[in-house]
């Protein structure tokens, strides 16, 4: 971004609802009606750099607090520092290396890839936040070594392994149980405790079927049989998990790292400036933008959030919005750039590889929901400007569209590649990443700006590979689970359980499905969030008849959702720690910001045509210009006003319209329709008594 832009100003913004005090610029409180005086258009000359330090320092601390894998310890002996850096540039290589020449045998190299990222977990992260004196380091050391031990073991025993086909030994036993050991350890440093104890759980009742209730009890397991799930099969922590890590996942990461050191997220923050700042709620805007584009490449919500929110939610509660408000924008927007294609965090390429279609497919089936969701956005972020009479940035602190893609626009060439090869070129994923990554090398020569030394593509290796760890690990920890829902038949079990509990009836085999995707999400990232819902939810759906792709897309979506959920909404919280709104307010204020999102998975299951797979051009139009309709709809239902404030009884009439609209039922769309123009015009007799009705008033 440039210079002016990167400059916020004052931190402080308006107060929230309920706090004593006006807001600046004129604003409107929240809750006041149409008409209020319209506040003069914000600068970018963002004050002193004390403001912008405290900002990035408001955004670390959130970091720190609420995102685990940013807690490493520094290393201040320089041969250490140099010892790690040298795995870390190691582990990208090995990955670049076998996605242009191929991959040893399957066991092998994912015991590799969890070989090296464990390693550089014992070493970088701390068993503790306390634990940071120098003696730690010792037995860190030994457990990073004895993660070594189990690659070297399944190296030396391979064919053994192989062909004994679920005969083990006691040197198998003592080795899957070291492994497990190390990655739920690892798991716990680097992603909290939720994750480690939930796999626990799963052991438990593998161990302990037979003494289970009801529909949970199963025949029961030892841990010499579990153990070699575990480590042996690829069903268990070398599973489909790690495998996509291994392979699509590392490197998608490692392109973003490339891109980033690139001045990628300047070039986005500049064009969402350039594009949305001027408007009604600028920064808002551009936050919903940023935040889509990097969130799409960076597969992590809260790292997203203290990334881009330490540049965006100070403009927003500079022009007027509230805090809760600022950060509730900035953490469901973040959130939403997962299920934005075509990279989605990289579990488009877990979601291809699990049901077992191309990935083009994925991508292509979640372009529309995902556009309906940042609509829907940045609708209410609209909504909300007219209705506190917020304007955008001065288009004189703003930059040219033309300046920032003359500046940085060549760094669009490797994303525009990266879509050929995947779409077009008929070439791996591997091979597709691999030389995405060679190629942006190249275009960032272009400009002197761009250029990246040797220095900075080590660094962009080394950052690539850590930024890596959290879900490489996360991956590992879900192979467990997955292992003894495999082999105990638990998520036939639980797919039985929601049909029976709702009756057969799909609406209600749907909600339960979505409360169970986000209790089981809740605290996990995104993608081992994905991974379980999907190995356990899913099957529900599949069960009645739901096409297994659209299955996955739904739980997908709320495994999601569960960031921005209370009781535990990590990415919200996140972004309440740099707003400085309250975390529980955030929380629930990007709930109501993510409402209409919570809709779409329902309309794509009921109505599989807004997927755009097998549907003419004629129906494919219909379908999405109704979705559209309803969802703009359903946001200024949920945001209560056009042109002028609606009353409450409106805003249920216009809900139950656009819900309506959504019904494939043709009755029922005209009954919708009906409700909605009732409602419409009710608000616009109400603008045109108070002297406000005119298309600026919307």
């Amino acid at each position: 971004m440039t210079e002016e832009s990167r400059r916020t100003g004052s931190s402080s913004g308006p107060r929230d609802a309920g706090d004593p005090g006006a807001r600046p610029g004129g604003a409107a409180p929240d809750g006041a009606g149409g008409g209020a005086s319209e506040a003069a258009p914000i600068t970018l000359d963002l004050g002193s750099e004390d403001a912008i330090r405290a900002a990035e320092q408001q955004a670390a601390e959130a970091a720190a607090k609420y995102d685990t894998e940013s807690q490493t310890r520094t290393t201040e002996w320089k041969p250490l520092a140099l010892l790690l850096s040298g795995v870390a540039v190691f582990t990208a290589l090995y990955h670049l290396w076998t996605a242009y020449f191929g991959t040893p045998p399957t066991l092998i190299h994912r015991s590799i890839h969890v070989s090296l990222v464990l390693f550089l977990a014992f070493m970088l992260y701390p068993p503790a936040k306390r634990a940071r004196q120098s003696w730690w380091r010792i037995p860190d050391a030994v457990l990073a070594l004895l993660s070594l031990v189990p690659t070297w073991y399944l190296w030396q025993n391979y064919e053994q392994l192989v062909l004994q086909a679920g005969r083990f030994t006691t040197g198998d036993i003592v080795v899957a149980t070291l492994l497990v050991v190390l990655v739920l350890e690892a798991a716990r440093r680097v992603t909290g405790w939720a994750l480690p104890v939930l796999a626990l759980l799963f052991i438990a009742f593998g161990l302990y079927g037979r003494e289970m209730p009801g529909l949970l009890r199963h025949r029961g397991y030892d841990w010499d049989t579990l153990a070699y799930q575990f480590m042996a099969t690829t069903e268990g922590i070398f599973g489909t998990a790690v495998g996509v890590s291994s392979t699509y996942i590392f490197l998608f990461i490692l392109f973003g790292a490339f891109l980033a050191k690139s001045g990628m997220s300047q070039l986005f923050n500049d064009l969402a400036l350039a594009i949305a700042g001027q408007g009604r709620g600028g920064p808002a805007k551009v936050a919903t933008l940023a935040s889509g584009f990097m969130g799409s490449i960076n597969g992590s919500a809260i790292a997203n959030v203290v990334s881009t929110g330490a540049f965006t939610i100070p403009l927003m509660k500079k022009v007027g919005y509230t805090r809760t408000f600022a950060g509730a924008v900035e953490s469901t927007a973040s959130v939403g750039g997962q299920i934005l294609p075509p990279i989605m965090g990289a579990a488009a390429f877990i979601m291809a590889e699990t049901i077992g279609v191309p990935y083009t497919t994925v991508a292509l089936a979640a372009i529309v929901p995902a556009l309906l969701y940042y609509i829907s956005l940045i609708a209410q972020i609209h909504l909300r400007a007219t209705r506190m009479g917020l304007k955008g940035i001065s288009r004189d602190s703003l930059p040219a569209v033309s300046s920032v893609l003359k500046e940085r626009g060549h760094l669009l060439i490797p994303l525009a590649f990266l879509l050929y090869m995947l779409f077009f070129s008929g070439r791996t994923i591997l091979f597709s990443a691999f030389l995405t990554i060679v190629v942006t090398v190249v275009v960032a020569t272009l400009r002197k700006s761009t250029r990246m030394s040797v220095r900075q593509i080590l660094e962009a290796l080394e950052e690539g590979t850590l930024s890596a760890l959290g879900v490489a690990i996360a991956c590992a920890s879900v192979g467990v689970i997955v292992g003894v829902v495999t082999i105990s038949g638990f998520g036939v079990t639980l797919a039985s359980a929601i049909v029976s509990l709702s009756g057969g009836v799909l609406f209600w085999t749907l909600v339960f499905t979505m409360i169970a995707c986000l209790v089981l999400g809740m605290g996990l990232p995104s993608i081992p969030a994905y991974i379980i819902t999907a190995t356990m939810a899913a099957p529900a759906l599949v069960t009645l008849g739901v096409e297994p792709l659209v299955a996955h897309l739904f739980v997908f979506y709320f495994g999601l959702f569960a960031n921005i959920t209370p009781p535990v909404a990590l990415a919200a919280f996140a972004a309440a720690g740099i707003s400085g709104g309250r975390p529980m307010a955030t929380g629930m204020a990007s709930l109501k910001l993510a409402a209409a999102g919570f809709v779409i998975p329902y309309i794509f299951v009921f109505n599989p045509d807004l997927l755009l797979r097998g549907v003419d051009v004629v129906t494919g139009i219909a379908v999405v210009a109704t979705a559209l309709a309803a969802i703009l709809l359903l946001s200024t239902a949920i945001e209560g006003h056009f042109m002028e404030d609606m009353a409450w009884y409106l805003r249920i009439v216009m809900t139950a319209g656009a819900l309506l609209l959504l019904n494939t039922n043709m009755l029922h769309d005209l009954l919708g329709a009906v409700l909605v123009a009732l409602v419409l015009a009710v608000q616009m007799v109400k603008a045109k008594r108070r002297g406000n009705l005119s298309i600026r008033a919307i």
